[in-house]
């Protein structure tokens, strides 16, 4: 049989297989994260029909004489470009930009994807749209592990802010110079002890003939205030203030003057808070996921870790926008976003498909030219057959 007619078999498996792929690009050029593949063609072995030659002293060299067997496919690359951002304005919604793939796990195998359209689910963990669980390290008491191993995110429903004592406070402002010996002037500093129970604090100033005598609470000890004449305070600028309840604040006095004609004392700030309940959550650019409490609160629940590897076009699609390791991508490097190699993290936003439909639709158009010219080959191959069959008649 002619050799021609296999390359030409060849030639139209090769070329179906590129509008395959060129058919699924364009089918996906809507979805969030896809990575558009390339066809690469190789050809085949070639028979020989006259060997190569050395020059001689009395010949020349000859060069060999081969007819190519056909075409296949070398391989399906993957393009890892980033894709355009789309805006969503939902919290839940991330890209990645730069390199990296987000960890997922769906049973106990590992996935990658570059999809990050991500929900909260009935156990407030992260999932993907197919219910794969967004992984990355767990916080305790605030504070990220980032050496121990990968888990689920999970968003705890009626997580607690616990209570913090107060214990430092300030006050600024001026006391009136005019005030009579004897008068008083004073300020509340609302407090909580350990267990978030609210108390007030007071701070009281009086007038002596040669300053200001401040006391604080029922078990503070008065200190002496002395101004200059310029009406800032000098030596002792601090007062310890204590009530029942275990309640001990340090107050700051730096601030507070004693100029004639103006009476605006006032507490300038003070730390301490009660105990809280979650109300909402944020994920930050480094991949935190930080939660925000009802008592004003922001603690870190968790932080999401990207995965990059040696060599991205070596993954395995494994449906559902995901890919798993194989042979030749390497292992998985887990890092945090931001760092080298991984990208960073864009909140409110997906990385759409980087299919080029101008690109692809070129390539259909190589790619059914290529299918009919190899179909011509078959049928110029079929003519030639049939004229050998009629040479007996």
């Amino acid at each position: 049989m002619l050799r021609s007619l296999y390359s030409g078999i060849s030639g139209l498996r090769s070329h179906q297989t590129m509008l395959d792929v060129t058919g699924n690009n364009i089918a996906n050029v809507n979805t969030t994260g896809f990575k558009s593949n390339a066809v690469v063609f190789q050809d085949t072995l070639s028979q020989m029909t006259q060997g190569g030659a050395a020059p001689a002293a009395n010949a020349g060299g000859r060069n060999p004489a081969q007819v190519g067997l056909g075409v296949q496919v070398a391989g399906i690359t993957t393009n890892f470009t980033q894709g355009s951002s789309q805006a969503t304005g939902r919290g839940t919604d991330l890209m990645i930009s730069g390199e990296g793939f987000f960890v997922t796990r769906q049973g106990n195998q590992n996935l990658y994807t570059r999809a990050g359209a991500f929900d909260v689910d009935a156990a407030g963990r992260l999932v993907t749209t197919d219910g794969s669980i967004l992984q990355g390290w767990s916080a305790t008491n605030g504070v990220v592990n980032q050496g121990a191993a990968i888990g689920d995110i999970v968003l705890p429903d009626g997580a607690v802010s616990p209570a913090q004592p107060t214990t430092t406070a300030s006050l600024g402002g001026n006391m009136p110079s005019e005030t009579p010996v004897g008068g008083t002037l004073t300020r509340d500093i609302k407090a909580y002890d350990a267990q978030g129970r609210e108390t007030n604090v007071p701070v009281t100033f009086t007038r002596t003939t040669t300053g200001w005598t401040a006391s604080g609470g029922t078990g503070g000890t008065p200190v002496n205030l002395t101004l200059n004449a310029n009406g800032t305070l000098e030596g002792t600028k601090t007062l310890t203030a204590a009530v029942a309840g275990g309640v001990s604040v340090t107050v700051d006095l730096s601030a507070v003057t004693g100029y004639a004609g103006v009476n605006n004392m006032a507490v300038t700030a003070s730390n301490g808070a009660p105990a809280g309940t979650i109300e909402s959550f944020a994920l930050s650019p480094d991949g935190t996921v930080m939660g925000s409490f009802s008592n004003g609160d922001k603690i870190a629940l968790g932080r999401i870790v990207l995965a990059s590897f040696t060599n991205p076009a070596g993954l395995e699609k494994a449906g559902n926008s995901s890919y798993t390791a194989s042979a030749n991508s390497g292992e998985a490097v887990i890092g945090a976003p931001g760092e080298a190699g991984v990208g960073g993290l864009v909140s409110g936003a997906l990385e759409m498909s980087n299919v080029d439909l101008s690109q692809e639709f070129t390539n259909l158009i190589v790619a059914q030219r290529g299918f009919q010219a190899n179909a011509r080959i078959i049928t110029t191959s079929d003519e030639v057959l049939q004229e050998l069959t009629n040479l007996k008649r």
